[in-house]
């Protein structure tokens, strides 16, 4: 394996190769940049639609505070995001209140959470409306 590796690490390109190398690399960024912009675009348009400021989209953990403010969690859940294995299982019952709050079901929760990229646009820009966090029945 090592010497695979020095054979890799020493190996001479062309300058066709390292170009081709190169748009593929540029390409790929692009791509990603674009996703990025998206994901920012929905989550304003999301947090805008449930009475909150769009700007805290971008804010990297403030953003996880406001999901859980709209999915009617505590905030010191937020904690418990930083816990291995916890944080799997907070997510998905963060994500089926956060899309109960919006009138969607588990489904659509579990498509947040697997598939963002697809399903926070279809929130953002969708029909759905901020309901709230429909309130359980106590005996």
């Amino acid at each position: 394996m090592q010497n695979l590796f020095a054979f890799m690490l020493f190996q001479e390109f062309s300058a066709g190769e390292e170009a081709a190398a190169g748009a593929v690399g540029t390409g790929f960024m692009i791509v990603v940049f674009a996703l990025v912009v998206l994901m920012i675009a929905a989550m304003w348009k999301i947090f805008v639609k449930a009475g909150e400021p769009g700007w805290a989209a971008i804010v990297p953990i403030y953003n996880l505070y406001i999901i859980l403010k709209i999915a009617g969690k505590p905030g010191w859940w937020l904690l418990l995001f930083l816990i291995p294995v916890v944080n799997f299982v907070v997510a998905i019952m963060t994500y089926i209140s956060f899309a109960q709050a919006f009138g969607k079901g588990v489904g659509f929760a579990l498509g947040l959470l697997f598939l963002g990229v697809i399903f926070f646009p279809i929130l953002a820009w969708g029909d759905s409306r901020y309901s709230g966090v429909p309130q359980t029945a106590t005996a």
